[in-house]
């Protein structure tokens, strides 16, 4: 077990909550209980699935926890747009969080395939839920009557 405290992952994820609830405590009123709140859950909830998948046991675990924390990076990129769009934030806030959020992402999907995300122990692709993907035809592939390829 490793101390998450010392993974740049969360390291920048700290940096990303406490902007978003720096940048969200202008948001109006009547979104006390939504896009405010919605994006704030999110944020937290990327530190904290990184902090508690260092804590558990080997890393099929870690990695389950690493796959939710980039379930909610995905989400909370999706609410920073919603919160441009909807005028909440101007366009440089909105670049600033994705900007972070990218980065974000892209160290979640590193230390994903560091731990063998995405592999399966024969070899071959899985979803986030373990099950296998069906192979891809090759390009110009044409199937057969007998249902293999020609």
């Amino acid at each position: 077990m490793q101390d998450f405290r010392n993974l740049s992952v969360w390291q920048m994820a700290r940096r990303l909550t406490k902007s978003i609830y720096e940048m969200t405590v202008d948001y109006p009123e009547s979104e006390a209980f939504g896009l405010r709140s919605q994006m704030r859950r999110a944020s937290v909830s990327i530190c904290s699935n990184i902090a508690e998948g260092c804590g558990r046991r080997g890393d099929r675990e870690f990695r389950r926890f690493l796959d939710v924390a980039m379930g909610s990076a995905c989400e909370l990129e999706c609410e920073t747009i919603l919160s441009f769009d909807l005028a909440f934030i101007t366009e440089t806030a909105q670049e600033q969080i994705l900007d972070v959020l990218i980065q974000t992402k892209r160290m979640l999907g590193g230390l994903l395939a560091c731990l063998g995300w995405g592999r399966s122990k024969s070899g071959g692709r899985e979803t986030a839920a373990g099950n296998r993907r069906p192979r891809q035809r090759a390009a110009g592939a044409r199937e057969t009557d007998s249902g293999t390829d020609s």
